[in-house]
């Protein structure tokens, strides 16, 4: 069964954004070429805010993908980088991935917390505001 992997991560500081980027697609090229990686997109939002929404063929394919290359390096780093960030993992029917608000539900109700050495007050209290999908927010990568 597909399984899904929704990230929300608030980068604290512009002076960060340059590499954050950077990194961005080159993680997101990894995931794409990933094996058992069936989709990858992401949502850019005010207040240097991201999502992330991938699916997977499984769990074994994600964390293989997670752990190595650019990706296992760089998540060390959001630490430092974030004062937010979230993140839910479950498993689906479909492999189409799930939308923005159903993503948004499923981290409110059992997502968790990921470590940051610089949390906000809603990062402590587990309060997320619902994604904000305009037109050029949302990058696929195929």
């Amino acid at each position: 069964m597909p399984f899904v992997s929704i990230t929300r991560l608030r980068i604290r500081s512009w002076r960060f954004l340059p590499i954050f980027f950077i990194q961005v697609l080159r993680t997101a090229r990894q995931a794409k070429s990933a094996e058992g990686s069936l989709a990858v997109s992401m949502l850019r939002e005010a207040k240097n805010t991201f999502w992330t929404r991938t699916v997977w063929s499984s769990e074994q394919a994600m964390k293989a993908y997670m752990l190595s290359g650019v990706h296992g390096r760089v998540m060390r780093r959001l630490m430092k980088w974030c004062d937010e960030a979230a993140v839910i993992h479950w498993t689906q029917e479909s492999a189409q991935p799930p939308t923005w608000e159903e993503a948004y539900q499923k981290l409110l109700e059992t997502g968790r917390p990921s470590k940051v050495n610089h949390p906000t007050e809603a990062h402590r209290l587990h309060q997320i505001p619902s994604p904000k999908v305009r037109a050029k927010s949302e990058l696929l990568f195929k």
